[in-house]
């Protein structure tokens, strides 16, 4: 795909991977439209010229803020990339379920109600994409962080099969893969991680090749061990 000139919607866009995103992409030509829900962040995201969208996407609220700030706009390309883990683990103590909750909303619900309303306008442009964020831990799970992996698990069979509906249209599927990035969300899990640049430039990359899946880093080794043996896959996995 042609980036130049595409008006791309990309929520979680303020921090991490997401801005890392929405700088390449604008330097690729695209107009960026990104979505936060942390005041400091979006006031940097507004300072360095980007329109943002104050949402918080573990909330069906939030989609509504999204699709209203939208407004008449059609995007030729939308990247659900906002998410969020949530502690749950009974070998430490018992798990927030309200928090969880939060989790699940934000990591599935959400992209699946943004793709949902925003389709029919996605299917009228000349070319269109979906670039779904999952994680390596949508092959095979952390033992630490169910709900997070169980939320990316299913994005990753939700984008498989929205693939096969949309084919022969004009939306293209993508589903980028990330392994371990230097963000937030992974603060004190080891020190082998990816930065978040790089990280952006192979997803970047992907969507300009039309790839069905953009395995970044340690995950085309995750994969290739899971297409030899999936309980192997599994088990080394497990023990993160």
């Amino acid at each position: 795909m042609q980036l130049a000139g595409k008006t791309i919607l990309l929520t979680g866009g303020t921090d991490g991977i997401g801005k890392e995103l929405a700088h390449q992409l604008r330097a690729k030509g695209a107009t960026v439209i990104v979505t936060g829900r942390n005041a400091d962040r979006i006031a940097a995201m507004q300072a360095d010229g980007f329109e943002v969208i104050a949402a918080d996407l573990s909330l069906p609220k939030g989609v509504d803020a999204v699709i209203d700030g939208i407004g008449s706009r059609a995007p030729d390309i939308l990247i659900n990339n906002a998410g969020a883990g949530s502690d749950h683990d009974f070998r430490e103590k018992a798990p927030d379920l309200a928090d969880n909750d939060s989790c699940i909303f934000l990591n599935l619900n959400a992209p699946i109600h943004l793709i949902a309303r925003l389709l029919p306008s996605l299917r009228a442009r000349p070319e269109a994409m979906i670039v779904n964020v999952t994680s390596g831990l949508a092959i095979a799970p952390r033992a630490g962080g169910p709900v997070y992996c169980a939320t990316k698990a299913a994005l990753r069979s939700y984008s498989q099969a929205l693939r096969v509906q949309l084919a022969g249209t004009k939306v293209h599927v993508l589903e980028a893969l990330p392994p371990v990035v230097e963000t937030k969300l992974t603060a004190g899990r080891g020190n082998k991680k990816m930065a978040p640049a790089e990280c952006a430039r192979q997803i970047v990359v992907a969507m300009e090749r039309n790839a069905d899946e953009a395995n970044v880093g340690l995950v085309k080794l995750l994969q290739l061990v899971h297409s030899m043996s999936p309980a192997l896959a599994r088990k080394i996995m497990l023990r993160f």
